[in-house]
C-alpha cells in the first residue's frame, strides 16, 4: 500500500502546476491533502476524482474562508470516518480526518502553526495534548500523516541556530512532538534514514528552494506495533507546485 500526504497550499493554485501528473506518478492508494483552502460549497467542483476510483472525504474551516482544510482520497473503503479529535474538536478549523480500516486507523492532520510572534502557541500546545488523548481512544494501530508544523531535530532544518525561537522550531513544539512519540509512535523517515538530510518545506522568500534551505515538517508517524510493516518512507522533493513537497509511506498492512 502506498499512502501520500501533500500540503498543497491551496488547491486552486496547484491544479495549474501539474498536480494531475504528480498524482498519476505517485499513484497512491490513499492520498491526503493539507491546506486545501476550499470551502464546503466548491470542493466537489475542483475534485471529481471518483472517476479514478477514489472516495473523497474532506473538512474545511467553518470560521474563516480560504483557510486550512484537509481532504483524504482513498481507493479502499473505510469502515468509518471521523472529523476532528475527541467530540469533533478542531473541526471548526478543518484540522483532521480519521479513516478506520480493517487493520489500522489513518489520521490525516494539518497541525496549527504557532503563528507570528507565537501568538497561537497556547492553542497549538492544547492541540498537541488533545491529539495524544484522542489517539488513546483509537483501538487499532495508527498511521498519522500530514503537515505537523515542527522540525524535530537540528538535522530537520537548514538553519537550526537562527530559528530556535521561530514557530516550528521552538522548544515547546519540539518537546510536544517528543512527548507524542514517547506514547509509542515512530517517525518513519528518521527511523529508516537516521542521518539523511532532506526537507519537505521551503519558504517562498530568498530563493530558499533553489538553495535547498528548507525544513522537514511533513511526516508519516506509525504505531511501534506496525513499524516492521513499513517498507519505505520518502520525501518527494522532485515534485513542485507548492511550498511543500509530497511525502509517502509504503507499508504492507
Amino acid at each position: 500500500m502506498r499512502i501520500v500526504s501533500f500540503n498543497v497550499n491551496g488547491i486552486r493554485a496547484i491544479l495549474n502546476k501539474g498536480f494531475d501528473q504528480s498524482l498519476d506518478m505517485l499513484n497512491p492508494d490513499i492520498l491526503s491533502l493539507n491546506e486545501t483552502k476550499l470551502n464546503e460549497d466548491d470542493f466537489k467542483d475542483y475534485f471529481p476524482y471518483s472517476k479514478q476510483g477514489y472516495e473523497i472525504y474532506w473538512t474545511n474551516s467553518k470560521i474563516r474562508k480560504g483557510y486550512s482544510g484537509v481532504a483524504v482520497f482513498t481507493r479502499i473503503k473505510p469502515l468509518s470516518v471521523h472529523y476532528g479529535l475527541i467530540d469533533n474538536k478542531y473541526d471548526e478549523e478543518g484540522r483532521s480526518i480519521t479513516l478506520e480500516f480493517d487493520n489500522f486507523c489513518y489520521v490525516a492532520s494539518y497541525v496549527p502553526n504557532a503563528g507570528e510572534e507565537l501568538k497561537r502557541m497556547d492553542f497549538r500546545m492544547e492541540y498537541e495534548k488533545d491529539l495524544i488523548e484522542y489517539f488513546k481512544t483509537l483501538k487499532k494501530p495508527i498511521i498519522y500523516a500530514g503537515d505537523l508544523n515542527v522540525a524535530h531535530h537540528p538535522i530537520d532544518l537548514k538553519n537550526p541556530k537562527s530559528n530556535e525561537h521561530n514557530p516550528g522550531y521552538t522548544i515547546q513544539e519540539r518537546t510536544a512532538f517528543t512527548t507524542l512519540l514517547e506514547q509509542g509512535y515512530i517517525d518513519t523517515f528518521r527511523y529508516l534514514y537516521p542521518t539523511t538530510i532532506k526537507y519537505s518545506w521551503w519558504s517562498y522568500r530568498f530563493n530558499a528552494r533553489e538553495k535547498d534551505a528548507g525544513w522537514r515538517i511533513d511526516y508519516f508517524i506509525v504505531s511501534k506495533s506496525i513499524i516492521d510493516k513499513v517498507k519505505d518512507s520518502k520525501i518527494h522533493n522532485e515534485i513542485f507546485g507548492s511550498d511543500h513537497c509530497p511525502v509517502s509511506l509504503e507499508i504492507d498492512i
